[in-house]
């Protein structure tokens, strides 16, 4: 199965640009797990309600002063749309993440998250788990 198959393909995206103020927003009014942050059509960050405590609210930083860029994750891990969902389940346990921008021709096209996985191929989201739970903590 393809990643096309199953992302989400109407992805909520920020620019690097706006403020924390603005993606707090973005937040409350699209009800979404994270930002895709862009620069023109091209994936450079994603933010987090995590990022936007931890690097805002916990440094006490002027959330309307305070741009997405100086905040959001950089190091972002993107899957083409045409990859397998078994590879977009190696990168996100690879990298211990749970969600993962969507590319297609150098552009942001989708995002796929676990639960999609978990979804539409519950045999590789129990593999996923068993193979990052420690043997101390198996039954």
């Amino acid at each position: 199965m393809l990643v096309e198959e199953i992302m989400t393909r109407s992805v909520v995206a920020i620019d690097e640009d706006a403020t924390a103020f603005d993606a707090c927003m973005m937040y409350k009014e699209k009800r979404v797990g994270c930002l895709v942050v862009v620069s023109g059509e091209q994936c450079v960050g994603i933010i987090t309600e995590r990022d936007l405590i931890e690097r805002t609210i916990c440094m006490r930083r002027d959330p309307e002063k305070t741009a997405v860029r100086t905040i959001m994750s950089r190091d972002v891990k993107t899957v083409h749309a045409l990859e397998t969902t078994e590879q977009a389940l190696q990168v996100m346990g690879q990298h211990h993440i749970k969600k993962l921008p969507v590319v297609k021709d150098a552009r942001v096209v989708g995002i796929v998250t676990i639960t999609d996985i978990a979804e539409a191929r519950p045999d590789l989201s129990r593999r996923f788990i068993e193979s990052w739970v420690k043997p101390q903590w198996r039954d």
